[in-house]
């Protein structure tokens, strides 16, 4: 009896649930390139590039560890160009008797996967290299009145064992995340990112992707990323060693042109399986035990990956199929050009702009405080920018960005994962970056020539909001400030960002 197997792009993993519930020899693990995903949205080049050339090198990892493997090129003539018409092709090719799958991270394609078999039966299986499955997280999120993600990290501290002295946290405390938000340091020097050469395998995609998707967003080369398993560990093991000591202290800093800083742009690899999530906290955790690391940037990282990702991933299921709908505060501007060209004289917005253009990566403070933060103030059309965000971005799949966008940085689900709306002016972009400086607008101004836009958008954001938000708890300091201004003052501040939204249109 033989068995079809598909492996999607973001499945990329010798540790596949399908994998262990097959014998190989029963088995064909059949992988696609299909312009219907590589079209679902208009997706970075070289997004497309990195998933296509590190499928083909994982399909001879696969062949390598004893697997038979059925590889579908995007220019195979015979190419039906979507899952479903590639996993009805297989199942007659190798008179398959059933189909055997592990469950994809968006609901469009899940929907889909019952009806694979193309005939036969189609067994889909959880994503078991998640720490927490969709059941267990609902269980857990049951009959709470708030998601807090830091209930959930603790939890998952706990059963991890990550970080843990017996029942208590290493060093006496959950979450060291007040020491790390220092701004970039004067005259500091930043680590290179790792650069590997393209081998023909990746030259090959990149004239594929090239000659069918040119027109789509970003920079295709130069082109220098890890694309194997190997490859992959040597990532890790240069942010374990190179720049883990020091990316809890500057995590929330911004600086012009360093794209990379000491973040581990691991992100990727992790999200598409090069790399395991708990692979990845081990080692961090084994820098801290050995001395290498400080505590408070090995819990800063280990949180994002067992406390956040998971998290977010937890949210994106229970909130079901509409939640990337969802526009709370009433927003329906449309997205400025500038998110795609980068062409702004706002520094900070076209330094994000540019980072995500050249890499397909920018780092979670570029990405909330600065892309997230201006929509929220601007008051743009939430589809559109999560959208943008799924669209531009290297680690980007539904699962892990819809609840990013909607949820944390534009409050458009109305706070069912954030306390708060993450607003803010200028003042905190000039202080946790070097932006500010050189740009065309002065950050210390509200109101009158060359103001920073982020200064009257914050207000005049709190203001047309405050029937949403004025009740919240943990903006009563913030409408305090506001209703101090004067009547004139709050006029100008209106009229302010009136003008600038009015030039947006």
């Amino acid at each position: 009896m033989t068995t079809v197997i598909p492996v999607l792009g973001d499945q990329l993993s010798l540790d596949l649930a399908s994998l262990h519930a097959v014998p190989q020899a029963e088995a064909v693990v059949l992988m696609m390139e299909v312009a219907d995903e590589a079209t679902s949205v208009r997706h970075h080049q070289q997004k497309i590039a990195f998933l296509f050339s590190a499928m083909r090198h994982h399909a001879e990892a696969l062949r390598a560890a004893g697997w038979r493997v059925d590889y579908v090129t995007l220019d195979d003539p015979d190419n039906s160009q979507s899952f479903a018409g590639e996993i009805a092709r297989a199942v007659v090719r190798h008179a398959a008797a059933r189909v055997v799958t592990v469950e994809a991270g968006e609901w469009r394609v899940i929907d889909a996967q019952p009806d694979w078999g193309g005939g036969v039966p189609c067994e889909v299986l959880a994503d078991d290299r998640f720490l927490v499955g969709r059941a267990r997280f609902a269980r857990w999120a049951e009959g709470r009145k708030r998601l807090l993600m830091e209930d959930f990290y603790r939890l998952m501290r706990v059963r991890t064992g990550l970080l843990m002295e017996g029942d208590a946290p290493a060093g006496g405390q959950w979450n060291f995340d007040a020491e790390n938000r220092k701004p970039p340091a004067k005259g500091m020097t930043y680590p290179p990112m790792p650069h590997f050469t393209p081998d023909a395998t990746t030259e090959a995609v990149l004239d594929l992707v090239a000659a069918h998707f040119g027109e789509h967003f970003g920079d295709l080369r130069p082109f220098a990323r890890a694309v194997t398993r190997e490859q992959a560990l040597e990532c890790l093991a240069d942010f374990v060693s190179v720049r883990l000591p020091r990316f809890g202290d500057f995590q929330d800093a911004m600086v012009a042109g360093e794209d990379g800083m000491f973040h581990s742009q691991l992100s990727a690899l992790i999200n598409c399986g090069l790399l395991g999530p708990m692979e990845v906290c081990r080692a961090a955790e084994d820098a801290w035990k050995e001395g290498a690391a400080p505590l408070n940037a090995v819990e800063g990282f280990i949180r994002q990956i067992i406390g956040w990702r998971e998290y977010v991933r937890g949210i994106h299921w229970i909130a079901g199929r509409d939640y990337n709908a969802r526009n709370h505060l009433g927003a329906t501007r449309p997205l400025p050009e500038f998110y795609w060209t980068g062409e702004t004289d706002m520094r900070c917005m076209a330094e994000a702009v540019r980072a995500t253009k050249q890499h397909a990566h920018a780092h979670h403070i570029q990405r909330l405080m600065v892309l997230a933060n201006f929509a929220l103030l601007a008051g743009i059309d939430p589809g559109q920018v999560s959208e943008w965000f799924l669209i531009v971005y290297d680690d980007a799949y539904e699962w892990v960005e819809t609840p990013n966008v909607i949820g944390m940085g534009l409050f458009a689900d109305g706070g069912m994962m954030a306390s708060k709306p993450y607003a803010a002016g200028g003042a905190y972009i000039n202080r946790m970056s070097d932006y500010c400086r050189g740009c065309k607008f002065d950050v210390k101004k509200r109101t009158g020539e060359g103001a920073c836009p982020f200064n009257s958008l914050y207000w005049d954001f709190l203001a047309r909001n405050r029937a949403l938000l004025g009740r919240n708890h943990r903006l009563l300091r913030m409408y305090d400030g506001w209703d101090r201004f004067d009547e004139a003052e709050q006029g100008r501040i209106k009229a302010q960002a009136a003008v600038f939204l009015g030039a947006l249109a």
